[in-house]
């Protein structure tokens, strides 16, 4: 169960503002959503810094899929320009989205190999 408060229409303006046509801009994003401009930024975000996080970790998942694409168009043209940023970007994102790289650990032995455990202790 969610502690978040429901917003209000202008605090939802204020997140769609700054996620689209703000780009990101506080002020801008206050400016469309309705605030004074003597209201602070401060004022404006501290209430809804919760869902600001998660508007912006939900705008990287609707990055990802862009990301993956940009990194496969470099594996198919690893000459394009901008190549390097356009992996170092794409990495950023998908990691940030939650899509990492997976680690496996390969544990190779002699075949046929014996364990040797400790002596059984009697309670």
């Amino acid at each position: 169960m969610s502690d978040k408060k429901p917003l209000t229409e202008r605090q939802e303006a204020l997140i769609n503002a700054l996620m689209g046509e703000a780009n990101g801009d506080f002020r801008a994003a206050m400016r469309i959503a309705g605030y004074s401009e003597h209201t602070t930024v401060k004022a404006a975000i501290t209430p809804i810094r919760d869902h600001i996080v998660d508007a912006a970790q939900t705008m990287m998942a609707m990055n990802a899929p862009k990301a993956a694409a940009s990194l496969a168009g470099v594996f198919y043209d690893p000459s394009a320009l901008g190549a390097r940023n356009i992996v170092a970007a794409a990495k950023e994102v998908l990691d940030r989205a939650g899509v990492v790289k997976r680690e496996q650990l390969e544990v190779k032995g002699p075949e046929g190999g014996i364990f040797i455990l400790p002596p059984k202790q009697e309670t």
